[in-house]
């Protein structure tokens, strides 16, 4: 199944905001962000989300695509297309507007990111600083191995 998903990286005089989950969710950190919904475009998922999420208001058009992740969730079996916007300016005091998925907010330090940061979310924050406007995660050799475990029920890109 495919994902099409939004992230939002808000800075702030050499911070990052990230949400901080409930140890429930796993108590990790993660950007804004979510699912695009059927009859919404990119930036308007994402102005939606960041209100929802962070009690935050963000025009659609102060927000730039600065990097495109396509990744496996191999254990969910779920592809996705992330499109991760720079907001270049922001409104409110960020607050946990979720708080059954979030326990609060945090403004972390651009250059020195706790481990509690996913990978997928340090390896975009990476490429970001290399450049990079698009990335894959995880790397292809892990994903070919899960999907070679289906055999002959899965036929996929391991011939290019």
């Amino acid at each position: 199944m495919l994902i099409f998903a939004v992230r939002l990286i808000v800075e702030q005089n050499g911070k990052m905001l990230f949400l901080r989950q409930t140890k429930k969710n796993g108590g990790r950190f993660s950007l804004i962000g979510g699912n695009v919904e059927e009859k919404e475009f990119a930036r308007e998922a994402l102005t939606r989300e960041a209100l929802e999420e962070a009690g935050i208001h963000v025009e659609p058009a102060d927000l730039r695509l600065i990097h495109v992740l396509h990744r496996h969730k191999l254990k969910k079996k779920e592809t996705l297309l992330v499109l991760y916007f720079r907001a270049m300016r922001f409104h409110g005091e960020p607050e946990s507007l979720e708080p059954k998925k979030f326990q609060d907010v945090q403004w972390l330090p651009s250059d020195h990111l706790p481990a509690e940061v996913s990978k997928a979310t340090q390896h975009v924050l990476m490429g970001i600083q290399r450049g990079e406007i698009y990335s894959e995660f995880p790397a292809r050799k892990k994903v070919l191995a899960f999907w070679e475990q289906f055999g002959e029920h899965w036929s996929g890109f391991s011939d290019f």
